[in-house]
């Protein structure tokens, strides 16, 4: 895809349009883009600060039941997100032909622009992988704190090298200012500036039909309440262009642990700050997977990359049957689980199945979806908002691009021999239930 492409391309326009408030006014590509696409214009941009604040998730699981997260998040301005959304498309275009160059196409699977799959593409061909090596080693593990701990001299370094360059010219140097050394605004702070609660629905709503989130005259008053992230390490997540420079660090790591995988017969594979790497047992040894750890932890000592220890597991694959290996290895690595966990997807030898988290995540949210309608039904006399519950979890509902069990039945396409679905009477008798004993009056 061209530039001129790009602009015109209806996903990437409508992916442009924000239309949460900000200190700017809204705008969009089609509106922006003679300015944005002038390298002196962004040499001197003058660049809002971010507005920040705490996404709360949970994660779920049998054994620990319900644990509440938090990932901070930096959403930027209006123009600032064009701007950003335009030199991910450049810096895109360039590490996707390096992909190609340095043999490791495949290997990053997350916030790719080119490589038109999904996870349950992804993962049937590493399930495929394992059919036709039955005796693998598996490991599976992820980065500790990954955005946060992303090192600004390398990332500059790796963007150098990608871009061709010694020295970033003015335009690009500027956006990686902006991402290492950026400020922000904290949004609870926002919310007190305007009166409002964001604990209420309505005040989100309200907060966010504002032509700018602050006004000019307030935005000068206030300007003491800017922060700026001081440290050496770390970009924000939220912004149009992290994902796009997450990447591009990971580069001549992807490369150099593709290459030895490879040499061994195996397989790497990367989602964000998940990897996965299959090693058949005929052509490696569990020597291999200690000089992989090694290698893992010579990026740690140079402040790069870190291992995160208890999610770092290895496997043995064989006879149909996995088996939980990390006490081999020195020091001893994280047993508790015992099956292979990657990309929402659960490998025991033989059956492949949707993580419970997920699975429990659906159910958390259907009941709590549920509670809301029966919650409304003593002052309507019937369950408002009853068809998008339905809509949203219930086998036979559909919503946007679909739900829940749109998935599932794309899982079970993918793997035929495999039990996916859920029991459709199963899941609208709990719906039902929910409702009538949630009900007021």
């Amino acid at each position: 895809m061209n530039i001129n492409e790009w602009f015109e391309d209806p996903k990437v326009f409508e992916k442009s349009k924000r239309e949460y408030a900000h200190f700017d006014l809204r705008t969009d590509l089609a509106k922006c883009k003679k300015y944005i696409t002038n390298s002196k214009n962004i040499e001197r941009h003058g660049f809002y600060p971010f507005i920040k604040y705490d996404l709360e998730y949970h994660k779920y699981n049998r054994a620990e039941g319900r644990k509440t997260k938090k990932r901070t998040i930096c959403y930027a301005s209006h123009i600032d997100s064009c701007i950003f959304q335009y030199y991910s498309f450049l810096i895109n275009k360039k590490y996707n032909a390096r992909l190609k160059q340095d043999g490791i196409y495949e290997v990053p699977i997350a916030y790719r622009t080119d490589l038109h799959t999904d996870t349950i593409a992804e993962f049937r061909k590493m399930h495929q992988f394992m059919i036709q090596h039955p005796s693998s080693y598996v490991m599976i593990g992820d980065f500790t704190s990954f955005f946060d701990k992303i090192d600004h001299q390398y990332l500059k370094e790796r963007l150098c090298d990608l871009l061709q360059v010694d020295k970033l010219n003015s335009d690009y140097y500027a956006i990686f200012k902006r991402i290492t050394k950026y400020d922000y605004w904290d949004l609870t702070d926002l919310y007190r500036l305007n009166n409002l609660n964001p604990k209420k629905r309505k005040d989100k709503i309200k907060i966010n039909s504002k032509v700018r989130i602050l006004s000019q005259s307030d935005y000068k008053k206030y300007r003491s309440h800017i922060r700026q992230h001081q440290d050496n390490k770390g970009i924000p997540q939220g912004s149009s262009i992290s994902a796009c420079l997450a990447n591009v660090y990971m580069l001549e790591i992807d490369r150099l642990i593709n290459e030895f995988v490879v040499a061994r017969g195996g397989i790497y594979r990367k989602y964000s700050d998940d990897f996965i790497i299959i090693l058949p047992m005929d052509t490696s040894s569990t020597d291999d997977i200690e000089k992989i750890i090694l290698k893992f932890g010579a990026f740690k000592d140079k402040g790069i990359l870190e291992l995160q220890p208890e999610k770092t597991q290895v496997y043995k694959l064989q006879d149909h049957s996995v088996v939980n290996i990390g006490h081999l290895f020195t020091p001893s690595l994280n047993e508790k689980n015992k099956t292979i966990n990657f990309i929402g997807f659960t490998f025991d030898g033989n059956a492949i199945k949707i993580r419970e988290k997920t699975t429990s995540k659906y159910y958390y949210r259907m009941h709590h979806k549920a509670k809301g309608v029966a919650h409304q039904y003593y002052r309507n006399k019937y369950y408002k908002g009853a068809d998008k519950l339905y809509q949203l979890y219930s086998p036979n509902g559909q919503y946007g691009k679909g739900n829940y069990f749109t998935y599932l039945s794309r899982v079970q396409n993918a793997f035929p021999n495999q039990s996916i679905m859920i029991s459709e009477d199963r899941i609208m008798t709990n719906i039902r239930l929910t409702l009538k004993k949630n009900r007021w009056g």
